[in-house]
């Protein structure tokens, strides 16, 4: 009996350091996610709730690319925290994990996190100039994109600590165009390829 109680002791222990650690790889380091609505079309097809449709093009995240010091770059495929006045904690990001997510009955891919392409970082001044951004004096090529954009944007200059995003999908997309340069805390992590569907792998 003593050694039965010890054996489960022991597999309960294991058990909660293993779901320890998956939290702590999902919330820190690396973490799935679920692209929503049409605003990165082409490049990730996303789900559209009012089509019967399962789901969407399904991405992996590394959160740790840019909590380790590195700087969001360029064209970089993100996931944003939309509430740009909201200030973010270390409980954002445990409250992120899918594992706490599914626990607590919590989607955290819906509403307040969007997947965009970084189009300005901290400096840069942009514009548009007959349907074309311009970065720095210097029209972008953008062979990514969906469409030509039907709708010019203010002028702008990024501010220190922030980057500029859009979609793929301009005319179809809320991004900084909407609601201004986003904090590069808000910045969550870097999408490094999309494994499903799994005809359609793709690192970026």
């Amino acid at each position: 009996m003593i050694r039965l109680v010890s054996e489960v002791v022991n597999w309960s222990k294991i058990l909660l350091f293993t779901i320890t650690l998956s939290i702590i790889i999902s919330a820190f380091v690396i973490q799935p996610f679920s692209v929503m609505g049409s605003s990165m079309e082409p490049t990730l097809d996303g789900k559209d709730p009012f089509k019967d449709r399962d789901s969407g093009d399904r991405v992996i995240v590394s959160k740790s690319s840019y909590t380790l010091g590195g700087e969001p770059k360029y064209n970089d495929i993100v996931i944003i925290d939309s509430r740009i006045s909201k200030e973010r904690t270390m409980k954002d990001n445990l409250l992120e994990s899918p594992i706490v997510s599914k626990v607590l009955n919590r989607n955290y891919n819906e509403t307040n996190y969007w997947i965009k392409r970084i189009i300005g970082e901290p400096g840069d001044l942009l514009e548009y100039i007959d349907g074309k951004v311009h970065r720095n004096g210097k029209e972008l090529d953008e062979d990514y994109l969906k469409d030509g954009m039907q709708f010019p944007f203010e002028t702008i200059v990024v501010p220190e600590n922030h980057v500029f995003v859009m979609g793929d999908n301009r005319n179809g997309s809320h991004d900084s165009r909407d609601i201004g340069p986003i904090p590069i805390e808000n910045v969550l992590g870097k999408v490094l390829f999309r494994y499903y569907p799994f005809d359609n792998m793709t690192n970026f």
